[in-house]
């Protein structure tokens, strides 16, 4: 289809009204489809037979164009270039745009400036400018240039869509892929070996890795390029299996595979943690004497600390002639992921350079050893180095704030963010959602759920299991029916988070229902997990008879997780038979949990049977078990404070102490009453009072109500479940004190107001 301008009337001019318009348009694709069948290019008046008369001047500003690095120089050399005239010269011209075009300091605004002036650019000019916007990875930018240059009669060349392709994202790829390989059809560049490789990569990029191999197997000709754009393409689509395979067939194709080939190779066994496959791609490199090359040995390092060969890749990095920045983040990387995270921090203080990558991996390796506070005190320091996060650095930033309840901190992420425009993508927004429901805040993890334009199986499975602890069952199981009605299939993980909803809102028939769907409507064959989720729904609602028969017919061996669910069951209900049958074998699997002990001699001293409670305390003497202390987190003004229970480390601790007995005198006259019963010491009454007073969640609010202004939400993280006690105190000091109360436990939130509790009482 012709656009309906009388091109051969008049030349458009780049800022008339019409391409105004045209230009503007925010849908390249419709764009690409009108200028499909552009007019024949026009006549050329190059000025290139133009010959200016050579001067020493002239020849020292050309000399001084090739030693430019900066933009304010090259400004010098073309104002000194009009003056003198040169500028005329359609060479120097074309020097000054590539410039701003493919150097690192360019600038495209000043490139378009330059462009414009130029009376009748050519196809090279063209292509310049799409490499230039390509280059900074601005595909809108280089396809409206690339739909410009068709308005105008040109028609592209061998490299005019591979520099387009160049900088496509899924998103652009997917919008505008079928038109632009339309486009090489008709222009007759399908054939074209750098066109073709770009193709495989745009639809790779799109997630149409089966529409690039198909272009791939009807080429006649395949060179070690499209070979590996097409092993790349496997590797975007997280087909690590398939990569080796097409690696394997290069080779029997007696293709000989380039440093690139081994690099995407030895990514892939990275990835797939295959320490074999690598090690022997290891040896053909060596073979091939392709070393040193500091981007093999780079990938090299990877793949050893990948693979969990933290020796190999230490040799490798000792024996580098060069160790850069790269080489340096593996080896940090490395350790931190292999568990040495203090190693991986004295590296990271030792790197002669750091950039974003660095110091996300530092982030990374504190968040997985489980120090969230180091993680958020690297990101501060991160930001007084003034290195700029990218969005991986915000998702391990956001599981820190996570799992520390700081909610203050992940709002003020958010809107630094949002400051620093750092892209907000599908990841981000999942971090996002699991920071808001981990701390409580389900109201916002849920407008986070609303905003996100994709969601993929993470998305639904972080906002249902946030849901599902935080009180709100039904909700969460409504999302899972909608889940349903989109392309995006549950997986194990989701129905954790659905049964797990059953299990808190106490809905046998509806958790016994979906447990059946999971095999027969998605073929998912129920784990070890699910089978305590099972356990655990039927063991609270007192179905414990057939709870146990649940574990005596699982398909495979019941774990701890399974016989805790039931032991814990049996605190609730009080069975103090099917109690010790439960420890028993959860003792068995784990001799030294301290919760199993404790639980069951909760159950013995709710039944009142002393003697018992006696032989479980002397048992955890005599075995030197040692109790997992209570520890309890709050967040106040952007600095999290811990405590333990009895804490009086804590600078605060004589007003904390005094806002408790204040606490306890206002509690009681509200009609609160301490429940001692889970208390096993050889005390007095009243020792066994104090005991409980010092609970360390109670300690926390006691904090929060001296540390924050009336009215203001208080948020407290417990490392393990919550006493019947101070379930029960919390709800009275959220109605003493009129304060919304958050607790969450190791099994769920507790959302206290106004005296009664999320949870109903039933967890």
């Amino acid at each position: 289809m012709r656009l309906p301008i009388p091109w051969k009337k008049r030349r458009l001019s780049p800022f008339s009204c019409t391409n105004h318009l045209l230009f503007s348009s925010s849908n390249p694709t419709r764009l690409i489809t009108m200028l499909s069948s552009p007019p024949p290019p026009p006549s050329s008046n190059s000025l290139a037979s133009t010959h200016l008369q050579s001067s020493p001047q002239n020849h020292q500003l050309t000399s001084i164009l090739d030693q430019c690095k900066t933009m304010k120089e090259l400004k010098q050399i073309h104002s000194q270039m009009i003056r003198t005239g040169l500028i005329r010269s359609p060479l120097e011209r074309r020097r000054l745009l590539s410039f701003c075009c493919t150097h690192q300091s360019g600038d495209m605004d000043y490139a378009r400036l330059l462009f414009d002036e130029i009376p009748n650019p050519d196809l090279f000019d063209w292509n310049s400018m799409i490499r230039g916007h390509s280059n900074r990875h601005s595909p809108d930018a280089a396809v409206l240039v690339y739909v410009e240059m068709l308005a105008r009669g040109f028609v592209p060349d061998d490299y005019t869509l591979p520099f387009l392709l160049k900088a496509f994202t899924r998103d652009a790829a997917v919008g505008l892929g079928d038109e632009l390989h339309a486009h090489a059809l008709k222009f007759g560049l399908s054939s074209n070996a750098h066109v073709r490789n770009a193709l495989i990569r745009m639809y790779s990029t799109s997630g149409e890795i089966d529409t690039a191999r198909e272009l791939f197997e009807r080429s006649s000709k395949r060179d070690a390029v499209m070979w590996n754009a097409m092993i790349s393409g496997y590797n975007r689509s997280k087909q690590f299996v398939e990569s080796l395979k097409l690696f394997e067939g290069m080779v029997q194709a007696t293709v000989t595979p380039t440093p690139v080939t081994y690099i995407l190779v030895l990514s892939a066994c990275a990835r797939l943690k295959d320490l074999e496959y690598g090690a022997r791609i290891h040896g053909i490199i060596k073979e091939s004497r392709m070393l040193p090359n500091s981007k093999l040995e780079n990938v090299l390092i990877d793949m050893y600390a990948e693979c969990g060969d933290m020796d190999e890749a230490w040799r490798l990095f000792e024996g580098m002639k060069v160790q850069d920045v790269i080489s340096w983040t593996a080896v940090v990387a490395g350790f931190a992921n292999s568990g040495e995270i203090d190693r991986a921090r004295m590296l990271f203080d030792r790197m002669p350079e750091r950039d974003s990558v660095s110091w996300t991996a530092m982030i990374d390796g504190y968040v997985q050893a489980s120090r969230f506070k180091e993680a958020l005190e690297v990101f501060r320091a991160m930001q007084f180095a003034n290195v700029r996060p990218d969005e991986f650095t915000m998702v391990g930033v956001l599981t820190a704030c996570a799992q520390l309840g700081a909610l203050g901190v992940g709002e003020w992420i958010r809107v630094y963010m949002e400051r620093n425009k750092i892209k907000i993508d599908i990841f981000v927004g999942n971090a996002l959602i699991d920071m808001y429901s981990k701390c409580g805040s389900v109201e916002r993890a849920l407008e986070i759920f609303n905003l996100m334009h994709r969601r993929d199986k993470f998305t639904w499975t972080a906002i249902i299991m946030g849901l599902a602890v935080n009180g709100c069952e039904e909700e969460a199981l409504d999302l899972f029916s909608k889940m349903l009605g989109t392309s995006v299939r549950p997986d194990e993980i989701t129905y954790i988070g659905v049964l797990s909803a059953c299990t808190h809102a106490g809905l046998v028939e509806e958790g016994r229902e979906l447990f059946s769907s999971m095999i027969n409507m998605h073929g998912i064959m129920p784990n070890v997990t699910h089978y305590g989720c099972l356990v655990d729904l039927l063991g609270r609602a007192g179905h414990l008879r057939e709870a146990l028969e649940t574990i005596n017919n699982m398909p495979m061996k019941p774990n701890s997780t399974v016989w805790g669910a039931l032991l814990g069951a049996c605190r609730i209900h009080r069975d103090v038979e099917m109690a010790e049958l439960a420890a028993k074998h959860l003792l068995e699997l784990e001799p030294e949990n301290s919760a199993a002990y404790m639980l069951l001699s909760n159950i013995y001293a709710k039944c009142h049977k002393w003697d018992e409670v006696r032989k479980v305390r002397q048992m955890i003497m005599d075995r030197g078990i040692r109790k997992t202390p209570g520890c309890s987190l709050i967040e106040v003004n952007g600095e999290v404070h811990e405590f333990v229970a009895g804490d009086r480390s804590h600078p605060g601790s004589d007003e904390i102490y005094s806002k408790l007995e204040e606490m306890s005198k206002e509690l009681k006259c509200a009609g609160y009453v301490p429940d001692t019963s889970e208390v096993f010491l050889d005390v007095g009454e009243e020792e066994k009072e104090n005991a409980i007073y010092w609970h360390s969640e109670k300690l926390a609010i006691a904090f929060g109500l001296i540390s924050s202004q009336s009215g203001v939400a208080i948020r407290v993280v417990k490392n393990l479940r919550m006493c019947f006690d101070c379930h029960s105190a919390i709800k009275f000091v959220s109605q003493v004190y009129s304060r919304e109360i958050v607790v969450r436990d190791r099994t769920r939130f507790h959302h206290f107001r106004g005296g009664l509790c999320s949870c109903n009482d039933y967890w």
